[in-house]
């Protein structure tokens, strides 16, 4: 009889273990997918702008690809540790863990967005001041593009980043969270199957 309690008192511990294991594995891998999507788009740009950069003969367009290749060094020195930090396997946190790292990726990819209506708001601004300052008008009206254009993608890359890790929760851990529930007869917590 103790070997059954033994049993059914560990059971939900070795389903809740698996189930944060497989959520862990998921969210990294859904990291290293969204950093494989950013290093594309940084290489892409990249190599586009480089080209455009060291061909184009009106001076708007020179400053616009100057600023994207500039922009995209950056974007490709996040993207590349990024990856390489979803590859670890850091895959057995307890929940409080898993809980905690879910909420900071979350916010990580909401105050992002924010920059990145600031980025775009600058853009504006730039393109803006270009009316007025005519010595510097094509660097500022090309600068100003391609913080709309970087701002822009960067905007749609992390609402969608976090709405895809939001979504992995709610289907996932959160889930799994409503079926705890606390006892009403003592001490100890009800899961329920």
């Amino acid at each position: 009889m103790k070997t059954l309690i033994i049993i059914f008192t560990f059971l939900p511990l070795f389903i809740c273990t698996q189930n944060l294991i497989q959520f862990n594995t998921d969210r990294n891998k859904i990291d290293k997918n969204l950093m494989t999507g950013l290093g594309s788009w940084a290489s892409f740009n990249l190599i586009g702008s480089g080209i455009g950069w060291a061909s184009s003969k009106e001076s708007d367009l020179k400053y616009f690809h100057q600023m994207n290749v500039m922009w995209n060094m950056v974007n490709l020195g996040l993207a590349i540790p990024g990856y390489f930090k979803a590859r670890k396997n850091d895959f057995e946190f307890t929940l409080s863990e898993s809980l905690e790292a879910q909420h900071k990726t979350e916010k990580i990819f909401l105050f992002n967005s924010g920059l990145d209506f600031a980025y775009i708001t600058s853009g504006f601004l730039l393109r803006s001041m270009a009316q007025n300052n005519l010595d510097r008008k094509e660097q500022l009206n090309g600068y100003g593009s391609s913080l709309i254009l970087q701002g822009s993608f960067l905007l749609i890359f992390d609402i969608s980043a976090y709405l895809i890790h939001k979504n992995h929760a709610n289907k996932t851990i959160n889930k799994e969270l409503k079926k705890i529930q606390l006892s009403t007869s003592g001490l100890g917590i009800k899961l329920s199957f």
